[in-house]
C-alpha cells in the first residue's frame, strides 16, 4: 500500500470518527454560531486550538508526517497543502471546558525546577461518560508547550481510545501526534500512530 494511500485511509478514518462523536468544533462552528463562549474553569484548549489554526492558515508551512497502522512499518510524506482547521479536528475532543463538565475534573499543579508549570486535570470517579480522561498542559511564563490527552468513548456503533499530544515552541506549533485504537461494529479494530512536524 502507498503511502499516499496510508494516509488517506487514516485520514478518513479519523475525520469520519471525529464527526459521529461529537457536533462540529473551532473555527468553524465558531463563526457559524456567534462569538466564542467565555473561557471555563479549565485550561482553554479550544482557543490555544483556535488560535494556531489562525496563526498556522496564515503562515502556510508544510508538514511532514510518519504513519503507522496496524503496527505496520511506518510510512513518512509532506503535506505541502494543510487545512489546519480539518488536521486538528480529533484535538479539539480535548476541549474539557463544557457546562456539563464543570466539577467533573481535579487539577494538581506542579511547578517544576525548570521553572515550568505542569497543570494536569483528570476525571474524577463518577464521571465516566465524559470523554477525556486526563488532560496534562506544561507551560512556561504563562505560554503553553507541551499538551497531552487521553480520551476514551464508547457506544453502541464503536469504541475508541486515543493519545494526543502537542509541542508548542514561542506560542507556534511543532509537532503533533496521535496513537490509538478504535472499533467498529462488525469491523476489526483499527490500531493506528501518527506522528507529524511542522516544517
Amino acid at each position: 500500500m502507498s503511502c499516499k494511500t496510508v494516509i488517506y485511509l487514516l485520514s478518513t478514518a479519523l475525520f469520519l470518527l471525529a464527526g459521529c462523536e461529537r457536533p462540529a468544533t473551532g473555527p468553524a462552528a465558531a463563526s457559524a454560531t456567534g462569538p466564542s463562549a467565555p473561557t471555563g474553569p479549565y485550561f482553554d484548549v479550544r482557543g490555544l486550538l483556535d488560535g494556531q489554526v489562525r496563526q498556522l492558515t496564515a503562515g502556510r508551512p508544510a508538514v511532514e508526517k510518519r504513519v503507522s497502522l496496524r503496527g505496520g512499518a511506518p510510512e513518512t510524506v509532506q503535506v505541502t497543502q494543510v487545512k489546519w482547521a480539518d488536521e486538528l479536528q480529533l484535538f479539539y475532543q480535548a476541549d474539557i471546558n463544557k457546562a456539563a463538565l464543570r466539577g467533573a475534573y481535579a487539577l494538581d499543579s506542579v511547578r517544576l525546577p525548570d521553572g515550568s508549570l505542569r497543570r494536569t486535570y483528570t476525571l474524577k470517579t463518577g464521571q465516566e461518560n465524559a470523554p477525556v480522561r486526563r488532560l496534562s498542559v506544561l507551560s512556561r511564563g504563562g505560554r503553553p508547550e507541551q499538551l497531552d490527552a487521553t480520551l476514551r468513548q464508547d457506544n453502541v456503533l464503536f469504541s475508541a481510545q486515543k493519545q494526543l499530544s502537542l509541542t508548542l515552541t514561542n506560542g507556534r506549533l511543532r509537532a503533533y501526534a496521535v496513537r490509538g485504537a478504535q472499533k467498529l461494529v462488525l469491523f476489526d479494530t483499527l490500531r493506528y500512530q501518527t506522528a507529524a512536524r511542522v516544517q
